[in-house]
């Protein structure tokens, strides 16, 4: 019996860049709870970013942000993994130092950041619509960090050998787009965090379903019962996994009305 539906959102959820939800996801998460199965949007987004998103869903579902660094349940945060300041310092530096890489910082609920161009101000603030903040220097920033990322306008993987090289051995680092790679402590991931709600819930991984498509959703997928990839997903993933959509909207819907029909079947084909 399926009992908690965890879902990413860029590429996933957020089909062809799209920024807003498709008419039928917020209801497909309402009709979801009143059976009594939770959702968990699980995104490299920060927290307020989701909530916008889901709107009137939100105090009926759970949160795992930044890549799993953060976690809430109907407004409690269940789990927080801040990153060493001196080395995360360090980390800023070297994207900053890398032509047209920007670099974003995390914190709970807002992002800081140095920006190079105005574009990219302009991209986070009214496209991707965080909680921005900007920054002269890394002395301003009055939180703790969870998530540092790298953008580039145009790709990021022709910076992903230098990044991987200097930082995998004491980050956690993913490429979770085309322009993004993130990092967060070396212990965090989607997985990690949703088994850490799982725990808190008394729900089993082969009561959970996932969707994904990328690099950064590789744990959460293999960590639950049923792990169902993105048509479009990264190659390596989707021949990692036997479950495929083209739309996770349609495939929540056959869930429903699988459940309609039976309620004790509970289960995802």
């Amino acid at each position: 019996m399926i009992k908690l539906i965890a879902s990413d959102l860029d590429g996933t959820l957020l089909q062809n860049g799209s920024q807003a939800l498709t008419p039928r996801a917020v209801p497909l998460v309402l009709r979801l709870a009143q059976k009594g199965i939770l959702f968990a949007a699980a995104s490299g987004r920060q927290y307020p970013n989701l909530v916008r998103l889901f709107g009137a869903a939100s105090d009926q579902m759970a949160f795992i942000c930044e890549n799993g660094a953060f976690v809430v349940y109907r407004g409690n945060v269940i789990a927080k993994a801040c990153m060493e300041p001196a080395l995360t310092y360090q980390l800023i530096e070297d994207i900053l130092a890398q032509d047209t890489c920007e670099v974003l910082i995390s914190g709970e609920s807002t992002s800081y950041v140095l920006p190079k161009t105005e574009q990219f101000l302009s991209h986070l603030q009214n496209r991707v619509k965080n909680n921005v903040c900007v920054i002269r220097s890394l002395e301003e920033i009055p939180e703790e960090i969870i998530k540092v990322s790298a953008y580039e306008r145009s790709a990021i993987k022709p910076y992903a050998p230098h990044f991987f090289e200097q930082w995998q051995s004491r980050f956690k680092c993913t490429i979770s787009d085309l322009h993004w790679i993130d990092f967060v402590r070396s212990d965090v991931n989607k997985g990690a965090a949703l088994s850490s709600l799982l725990s808190g819930l008394c729900i089993r991984p082969d009561e959970t379903a996932a969707f994904g498509d990328n690099y950064n959703d590789l744990e959460m997928l293999s960590l639950v019962g049923f792990g169902c990839v993105m048509e479009n997903a990264a190659p390596d993933i989707r021949e990692r996994f036997g479950h495929r959509t083209a739309c996770v909207e349609d495939t929540l819907e056959a869930f429903l009305a699988q459940l309609d029909e039976n309620p004790e079947a509970g289960i995802m084909e």
